[in-house]
């Protein structure tokens, strides 16, 4: 079945859209779906390793979210960094965008300027940053790249990271990760249930907006990831898989497109799972509820069906459930 870009939006009244994680973060809510029976359970997120399967592998995204918005002039100015080629050159979205014409050197600071390059055909900037990225004079600066549905507030940063992060590079959190405590994921353990870490840097490719009606048509920008020999071995030996968040879905589905079994391996994917795909590593998937129109939605549909994807989110909405970044949670078996 062909889908349009209309048939994944729903409507969520504001108020449902969470500004601050639950407290402590493993008390947010749970919604439990089971593909098998078609059955929808409510519970809290501290209870989750009740519903795990005894014999699965979870396999958590443990990427750091870095504070790459640098805002200047009380936030009249940013450079938001999204990739860098070397300690004083950047590729950044920038605004206001009429002050970084080509050619131009903006003063940000006193200490700190900015040198246009060049700008690409999607508005994005490659800037000569002085002096270089390292400096000391940055950090007062940097703030984390909250999105733009939640409330700029930098004293909510460490609880925007998951437990577990560990590798910086993230542009977003995994957020279905931000639930966990250590001691839950302790409490998991106990069960008898292994852990297992990938990487992959979020880029904010991974939200940009689709354009084209027809899904199909819509390109996914690269994300880099990284599985280890030793998870490698892990995933290999596993008789049942959880991924922690659509980050961790692609991962291992574009690492079983490459290669018949897991191996080391640093590559980009740009990957876009919708419905139709077949998932050849994911078993289970825990994951937060998404955008309208989202990749990340239909990667949902993909993994449910379709109008599955839509009695959970209609559940969710009746429920009263909170939803995106630091909003509940769902666990699909």
């Amino acid at each position: 079945m062909s889908y349009t870009l209309s048939d994944f939006d729903y409507d969520l009244p504001d108020e449902f859209i969470a500004q601050q994680p639950a407290e402590p973060r493993d008390h947010s809510r749970l919604l439990v779906y089971d593909r098998e029976s078609n059955t929808i359970t409510d519970d809290r997120f501290y209870n989750i390793h009740k519903y795990l399967p005894k014999n699965t592998t979870l396999v958590v995204n443990n990427s750091k979210v870095e504070k790459c918005r640098l805002l200047f002039d009380d936030g009249s100015k940013e450079i938001f960094i999204l990739d860098t080629a070397n300690n004083t050159t950047v590729q950044a979205m920038v605004r206001p965008g009429k002050k970084f014409k080509k050619g131009r050197t903006v003063e940000l600071t006193d200490t700190i300027s900015a040198e246009v390059l060049n700008i690409d055909d999607e508005g994005l900037r490659t800037l000569k940053m002085s002096p270089s990225l390292g400096h000391q004079v940055y950090e007062q600066y940097k703030h984390t790249p909250f999105p733009p549905y939640i409330e700029q507030n930098e004293s909510l940063s460490e609880k925007y990271q998951t437990v577990y992060a560990d590798d910086l590079g993230s542009k977003a959190a995994p957020t279905a990760g931000l639930h966990f405590t250590d001691d839950l994921l302790a409490k998991i353990q106990e069960e008898g249930i292994d852990q297992a870490e990938v990487t992959l840097h979020v880029g904010l490719g991974t939200f940009a907006p689709i354009k084209a009606d027809s899904i199909e048509e819509h390109t996914m920008h690269s994300e880099w990831f990284k599985i280890t020999k030793e998870t490698a071995a892990q995933l290999n030996n596993a008789e049942h898989i959880t991924a922690v968040g659509t980050t961790s879905v692609r991962v291992l589905e574009s690492a079983l497109r490459e290669h018949d079994k897991f191996t080391s391996t640093k590559m980009d994917t740009d990957i876009f799972i919708r419905p139709g795909f077949e998932f050849k590593a994911t078993d289970a998937l825990i994951t937060n509820f998404h955008l309208p129109k989202s990749t990340l939605l239909m990667l949902v549909a993909a993994f449910t069906g379709y109008e599955e994807m839509k009695k959970i989110y209609q559940h969710a909405i009746d429920e009263e459930y909170r939803f995106y970044s630091f909003g509940d949670a769902m666990l699909i078996l």
